[in-house]
């Protein structure tokens, strides 16, 4: 397994050893330095995982280091941040909080700090949430192969309940018959259905999407299924339609329990004959296109009301999908909010180093009514809007939650050691010899280590 390092700044502290000797018991490698230089040096020639500032006894006193040090101080952090973002925790006695300087330094830089003497098995929880943070980050940023790909569907996530959901996807995908996918707003659909044509032998084929709530009733009709011209005023040429043009491929109606019951009568003779006919046509055009439908309503209850058609119901629900939400799967909260944050610029911006502590214990907390879509948007406006380094609850407009009682040493190990077996498995695209090769370990090894944390693949 890869080793822990972290880069160990003193500051005002004239014998580290003690505190480098105390990592080490906790399963760090401590790689110590004293100014911005050596950090730089350091950092170009290993990888490290975490920073972590160790504050002498009166730094910031009258006879300690005085305000023109947190000047020089932030500036050594922050130059060591442009060679390579760290996330860091520092470590201070009570009398250095009273210096402004160093309070908003901590706040705009540093993920947590603790007041010395620290609470070692806090300071081990602590570092090994940013080793899992790292690795994450590393495992985002790195090119992904097809193999990687194709293991996760291009869903992000690592829970058991996501597992599932895919490895339905791709028995659904070897067959042509009708999907059904059904799941609360915003719980990514959409990305199911892309998934099964995208694994799919129809996957260089056209994925043609409808959303059946955003069209108009007096158009969706012609949007659909075409018009010949002079079919009405204005149609001064033949229009091919949305389901011809996903001949060959698939052809994905989201929200289908929108559509008018003369629209499904429609929809449900080109499901039977694979043909449909313009608007003003009089001969049937032949369409090869699988139906993915969608919804977030419960269709059995819009059929015992009258609104959707029993048989159109019956030939759409003849392989049905049911998409988690994401309160159904909390584990991947994080990973997700990750993922976002990169693909808004989080990453590449010199101003955001990542989300606070109290953003992911709200994350964590919060029950997510909006589901991914929901995560996708407030990660994007607090990327837009933070003022600070490091995105906070408030930033995502979430309240911060009740402080939660400490795991406890061995529980953060165990829990840090499952993130990174699932994460590197993800990276190889589930490929067990290839995923103990990156970790270090037999396959037998990494065999026993998946039983032990009952991960399945």
């Amino acid at each position: 397994m890869q080793v822990k390092k972290v880069l160990t700044l003193t500051w005002g502290l004239p014998d580290p050893s003690p505190l480098l000797c105390a990592l080490h018991h906790l399963g760090w490698e401590a790689v110590w330095v004293s100014n911005a230089s050596d950090a730089r040096q350091a950092l170009a020639q290993q990888p490290i995982q975490a920073g972590l500032l160790l504050l002498g006894p009166h730094t910031g006193s009258s006879t300690g280091h005085g305000p023109l040090s947190w000047t020089h101080l932030e500036s050594a952090v922050t130059s060591i941040q442009r060679l390579q973002p760290l996330e860091w925790v520092a470590l201070c006695d009570a009398s250095a909080l009273e210096s402004a300087a160093l309070r908003t330094l901590l706040l705009e830089s540093f993920f947590d700090y603790q007041l010395t003497p620290p609470d070692w098995a806090e300071v081990a929880r602590v570092l090994d949430y940013l080793y899992r943070r790292s690795e994450l980050r590393r495992s985002l940023q790195a090119p992904s192969t097809p193999a990687a790909g194709e293991a996760t569907l291009g869903m992000v996530g690592h829970s058991a309940v996501l597992a599932q959901l895919r490895l339905k996807l791709r028995k659904v995908a070897a067959n042509h018959a009708p999907v059904l996918i059904s799941g609360e707003s915003g719980s990514g659909k959409e990305l199911a259905a892309r998934a099964i044509h995208d694994s799919s032998d129809r996957c260089t084929a056209p994925f043609v999407a409808v959303n059946c709530a955003a069209i108009a009733p007096s158009l969706i009709q012609s949007e659909l299924f075409g018009y010949e011209k002079g079919a009405f005023t204005g149609a001064t040429a033949r229009k091919q339609g949305l389901i011809e043009a996903a001949h060959g491929g698939t052809l994905f109606l989201d929200e289908i329990g929108d559509l008018s019951l003369e629209l499904q009568a429609n929809l449900l003779r080109f499901l039977q004959e694979r043909s449909i006919y313009r608007v003003g046509g009089l001969n049937s055009v032949a369409v090869d296109a699988r139906v993915v439908a969608a919804t977030h309503v419960q269709l059995q209850h819009a059929v015992s009301q009258g609104r959707f058609r029993e048989d159109l119901f019956y030939r759409l629900n003849v392989l049905p999908i049911d998409v988690p939400p994401l309160r159904a799967r909390r584990e991947d909260v994080v990973v997700l909010a990750q993922h976002f944050f990169a693909l808004c610029g989080g990453h590449s911006s010199t101003r955001l180093h990542g989300f606070a502590q109290n953003a992911l214990a709200a994350m964590a907390a919060y029950d997510w009514p909006g589901n991914v879509r929901e995560l996708y948007n407030r990660v994007q406006r607090a990327v837009v809007m933070s003022d600070s380094r490091w995105i906070s609850a408030a930033d995502l407009g979430l309240s911060t939650p009740e402080p939660l009682v400490g795991i406890g040493l061995e529980n953060a190990r165990t829990q840090a050691e499952r993130e990174i077996i699932q994460s590197t498995l993800t990276k190889a695209g589930h490929n067990i010899t290839q995923a103990a090769r990156d970790l270090g370990v037999s396959r037998m090894t990494l065999y026993r280590l998946m039983d032990k944390h009952g991960i399945v693949i």
